[in-house]
């Protein structure tokens, strides 16, 4: 196939930091293309370049139906078919379908105004052609977030686009959304546009991907055919590691002695038969790694949300065997427990702040023993941690908004850690970032549970919980459905007790 697009030599150097380094690489129309990396390998700078938003340093170039081009900016970039889907959406909540779907562009009748008889049409069209049958008047802020990225989707096939970039589209999907989302992609390819695919879901590059470029610390390392590689060639090239080191059983650290335990916690409802979740019973032990698997929607970050004092509910929590009252967060953080949350960019981080403003946080009054903070204590212990966690930063008054995913994730982790915690809750710790990332926060689980902290880790990723976990909960419908060991757990067990 010949290339619509192609990548010679591109590089980008910001200050101290070298981005991108003679990167190449190409995408026909018509084919998808796996673009596959770490964080901090250089996908997100090579996509902005792509979309008009950065300017490559000079020397390289990029060719669009083998004519060089200089993208001017996001709107160049789209006139010659170029469209992006970022894993943050960007879509208008208080806006309809159709209103997101021509945004900016509305088609105007011969007084000026906007055709919304012909705009709905025009909108009803587009969404026939991605197979998604709603009412282009309903408002986005009803939709769920598949319906959403599939809107972002019918906005850039409205533009002409002749390839798509999808960064990370499947993140933040359903089991089911996902798989509506994958046939969609096919379907698009079929129709002869051309896809950048950018996913730290192997699994999905393997089932959609033609081609596969590889980028690792800013450079092109490996370009192939899917069909030709093998999923350890391709975590070999992306890390310089192999497959059977990033999911590493963990070694047990569990005692007997109990510190955290629920007993028939329920969603306060006014009619509790009506309480999607209820009766919930479990408990964890000292330097235990617990385990919580179940399908997207069964209820598991909601339960961990009840027990934070998020949600209001019924039932006793007890912490060392004593009965306690959580009625807020502030009342569950003063009782020992620490929740780094699903979404890290929404309520784990402030991604206006610095690494150290984030990281004191949670426990900014023990720099501040007389209302005044202690700035040589507080730079002290965030650096202790920064070195302890491997945080990958050039400075604690880095913003968090510029580290990786990986990066940003061990931030979260070192807020609470930081403040001693009995228990620790995480909520999807790898989702969004790289496989390396991910073994690395692995071993820092394994090691804060080495410490004897009780640990409550939920996961979507069933490789992931069977490596960590010293014992699995599932989750069904709001109730618990399934207790394994790790000897026992497997993962035909754990998905049948989540869907059986």
């Amino acid at each position: 196939m010949t290339p619509f697009l192609e990548v010679r030599d591109i590089s980008k150097t910001f200050p101290g930091v070298r981005a991108l380094d003679r990167v190449t690489l190409s995408v026909a129309r018509g084919e998808v293309l796996a673009l596959a990396g770490e964080n901090g390998a250089g996908k997100s700078t090579l996509m902005k370049i792509l979309t008009g938003v950065l300017a490559p340093d000079d020397g390289g170039q990029i060719r669009i139906e083998g004519e060089p081009v200089v993208l001017r900016d996001g709107n160049h970039a789209r006139a010659l078919g170029l469209g992006i889907i970022y894993q943050e959406l960007s879509v208008v909540d208080n806006l309809t379908i159709a209103e997101n779907l021509f945004l900016a562009r509305e088609p105007r009748n011969r007084f000026g105004l906007i055709d919304r008889a012909r705009m709905n049409d025009a909108a009803r069209a587009l969404l026939d052609t991605i197979g998604m049958s709603l009412d282009p008047r309903t408002p986005v802020s009803a939709l769920s977030v598949g319906q959403k990225q599939m809107v972002e989707i019918a906005k850039a096939i409205s533009c002409d686009s002749k390839i798509i970039i999808m960064d990370e589209p499947t993140a933040s999907l359903s089991h089911h959304e996902t798989r509506i989302l994958l046939d969609l992609i096919k379907r698009l390819r079929a129709q002869n546009i051309g896809i950048v695919y950018i996913s730290h879901r192997l699994e999905e590059l393997f089932e959609l991907a033609d081609r596969v470029t590889v980028l690792r610390d800013g450079s092109t390392v490996g370009s192939a055919t899917m069909a030709d590689v093998t999923r350890e060639w391709l975590v070999r090239k992306m890390v310089d590691r192999e497959l059977s080191d990033l999911y590493a059983v963990c070694e047990s650290h569990a005692t007997r002695e109990v510190v955290l335990e629920v007993r028939n916690l329920s969603l306060r409802t006014r009619d509790r038969t009506a309480a999607r979740i209820r009766d919930i019973s479990f408990a964890v032990h000292r330097g235990e790694i617990l385990g919580i698997a179940g399908l997207v929607g069964s209820g598991r970050t909601e339960i961990m949300e009840m027990i934070f004092g998020m949600r209001p509910c019924t039932g006793d929590v007890l912490i060392e065997g004593t009965k306690v009252s959580i009625a807020s967060p502030h009342d569950a953080i003063a009782q020992g427990i620490g929740f780094a949350t699903e979404d890290r960019k929404g309520q784990g981080l402030v991604a206006g702040m610095s690494v150290r403003e984030n990281f004191s946080l949670t426990h900014l009054e023990a720099y501040a023993p007389f209302q005044f903070v202690r700035r040589a204590a507080e730079d002290a212990r965030c650096r202790q941690f920064v070195r302890t966690l491997g945080v990958k930063t050039p400075s604690i008054e880095q913003k968090v908004i510029n580290l990786s995913g990986g990066n940003q994730q061990k931030v979260v982790l070192a807020k609470w850690v930081a403040r001693e915690p009995r228990v620790l809750i995480v909520d999807e710790p790898t989702r969004g970032i790289d496989i390396g990332a991910k073994a690395e926060v692995h071993a820092l689980l394994g090691r804060l549970a080495a410490q004897g902290i009780a640990i409550i880790a939920i996961s979507s990723d069933l490789q992931e919980v069977l490596a960590i976990s010293d014992r699995i909960l599932v989750v069904r419908e709001g109730r618990l459905n399934g207790v394994f060991n790790r000897a026992e757990a497997t993962q035909e067990r754990v998905m049948a007790a989540a869907t059986a």
